[in-house]
């Protein structure tokens, strides 16, 4: 699933693409996509039709489109969904779902999904924040984000550092991807005790995944298929640039050692063993 590098990619995109474009029509070409818009496909195109967008928006992981008019439309994008713009005699791209027209005849946008776990629906009054995303943390590239107060609530919960990290009521944006990079860069276990934990360490790894997540931004995201492409269509490359995640048997870009891959959640964790040790008895929460 995309994190937040990838979803501030494709948000910038859509800024370029449709911010100030009126719709002239939508189609939907398949109806599960927009099956969270339970007034059906029929209804979900025609309340956009005639309306403008305003610039997109996004809170960590989560994407919305805002109409001038105040309501918006929300995007899962889930495991592959994407948006493309393409002139109207393109072709469409395989697994094409939805698409929106606009009355300047120029570029249409695309909604693209694969595995059909995404998907959109119109959220009636949430250009500002939309009520299906409001329990979600802010993510740290968020103005109004409290490094230090969202520390100490890292250190309130009983936990493993890396579930608190994936938890997005309390910071959001950061997957199984820039959490383990971030863990290595702050020499932390995934599985030290929150509660055990120093201030200052609490700070530290949410200020390094701030910057993975910056580093990945300037390198269009993370690419590891098809599955996600920017606007255009192009993959992000920082995957050449991780420190640790999917290079298990690799050497630790610091001290040499061989990463380690470990069993976490019924996906991976990546780690040096010796920058990131386990930690004593009575500092682990697995």
């Amino acid at each position: 699933m995309p994190e937040l590098p990838e979803v501030e990619t494709v948000r910038r995109g859509l800024e370029a693409a449709v911010a100030g474009r009126t719709v002239s029509g939508v189609e939907v070409l398949h109806p599960r996509p927009v099956r969270r818009h339970l007034a059906g496909p029929d209804d979900f195109a025609a309340a956009l039709s005639g309306r403008t967008f305003a610039v997109p928006a996004r809170r960590g992981k989560y994407l919305w489109l805002p109409l001038t008019d105040g309501d918006a439309v929300l995007a899962h994008l889930g495991m592959s969904g994407q948006f493309r713009v393409e002139d109207a005699d393109h072709p469409d791209a395989p697994n094409t779902r939805v698409r929106f027209r606009f009355r300047d005849g120029g570029p249409e946008l695309r909604f693209v999904d694969q595995r059909m776990f995404g998907g959109l629906s119109l959220s009636p009054g949430g250009a500002e924040l939309p009520d299906e995303v409001a329990h979600i943390g802010r993510d740290p590239f968020d103005p109004a984000f409290d490094q230090r107060a969202v520390a100490r609530a890292v250190r309130r919960r009983r936990t493993g550092l890396k579930r608190a990290l994936l938890d997005q009521t309390l910071v959001s944006g950061i997957g199984n991807i820039y959490a383990d990079e971030a863990l290595w860069r702050a020499r932390l276990h995934y599985a030290r005790a929150t509660d055990t934990l120093p201030q200052s360490a609490a700070e530290r790894v949410l200020v390094e995944a701030r910057a993975v997540m910056a580093d990945a931004l300037l390198q269009g995201g993370t690419s590891f298929d098809a599955l996600y492409v920017n606007v255009n269509g192009e993959s992000g490359y920082f995957d050449r640039t991780l420190d640790v995640y999917g290079r298990a048997d690799e050497p630790c870009p610091r001290c040499g050692r061989p990463i380690r891959r470990e069993a976490f959640m019924n996906r991976s964790s990546y780690r040096c063993p010796f920058c990131q040790r386990t930690p004593r008895a009575g500092h682990v929460r697995w």
